[in-house]
């Protein structure tokens, strides 16, 4: 199973969101990179694309990831796709 969370990345407080295999450890190796979060700055970057290829084939976002993806309305494109 696949999971979309948060790996650290860099200096303190600098996170990348990333799709990866649940068995795998946080800092381990992922299966594909799909954006960034700066909570200092609050600033988001997110390849949507690739995090709507993730979640239609079943990956699982952690609750951080969820809510980051809902503030940049992710989910709202998700729906869309699975209506047509």
């Amino acid at each position: 199973m696949v999971k979309l969370r948060l790996k650290r990345c860099g200096r303190k407080q600098l996170y990348r969101i990333v799709a990866i295999d649940i068995r795998s450890r946080r800092e381990g190796r992922a299966l594909r990179k799909v954006g960034f979060y700066d909570p200092i700055k609050n600033q988001t970057y997110s390849n949507v694309p690739a995090i709507l290829y993730f979640l239609e084939k079943g990956a699982q976002p952690t609750g951080t990831v969820h809510d980051i993806s809902k503030r940049a309305e992710v989910f709202k494109e998700f729906r869309v796709n699975q209506l047509k």
